[in-house]
């Protein structure tokens, strides 16, 4: 089990839950309610992206490796 118990890894969990919701999205579930933003319109408002979903998304999954990497390398 992995616990979520800094400010970094509450942020990497919270980038894995937007990149399965997205991933979803791209399947054709959808996920939200009405007046709730989806996953794809958070990850590019978020994280500055542009593009496609399937874009946004590859590019989405880099940064979360990039990060999970970094917080390896910090520990």
């Amino acid at each position: 089990m992995v616990i979520a118990d800094t400010p970094e890894k509450i942020d990497l969990y919270r980038m894995h839950v937007l990149e399965k919701m997205l991933r979803l999205e791209i399947l054709g579930v959808k996920m939200t309610k009405y007046g709730q933003p989806t996953a794809y319109s958070a990850i590019k408002k978020e994280y500055n992206l542009k593009g496609s979903r399937q874009k946004v998304w590859d590019t989405f999954k880099e940064m979360i490796e990039t990060t999970k990497q970094q917080q390896k390398g910090e520990a």
